[in-house]
């Protein structure tokens, strides 16, 4: 499980504000940017894993303890990315090619 708790910011504005102003992200959430194909990590004030993925939701590539201050590469096959606490995709064993589900609570 890569996440317990995922927030969808399938909104302009929620795309756009993300993770900025919080301080930390727990190891049991997650922020699901729909659509999107690059994220960034300006003004943000810790490291976090971004997982690139598909239509199909199949893990098209990450970027592992991405630090503060940083752009993530532009992946023209993602169509989402996933963003969790840093260590999060090695943790979990998450390898480009893996199929993620989402299911509601």
């Amino acid at each position: 499980m890569l996440a317990e708790n995922v927030e969808i910011a399938g909104t302009p504005f929620k795309r756009l504000r993300g993770l900025l102003g919080k301080s930390s992200l727990p190891l049991s959430e997650g922020l699901l940017i729909v659509p999107c194909r690059a994220v960034h990590t300006w003004f943000m004030r810790f490291p976090i894993d971004a997982v690139f993925l598909d239509e199909d939701f199949v893990v098209a590539g990450f970027v592992e303890n991405m630090s503060p201050f940083r752009f993530s590469p532009y992946l023209r096959g993602a169509r989402a990315v996933l963003e969790l606490p840093a260590g999060a995709a090695r943790r979990t064993g998450t390898q480009t090619g893996d199929k993620i589900r989402l299911e509601r609570s």
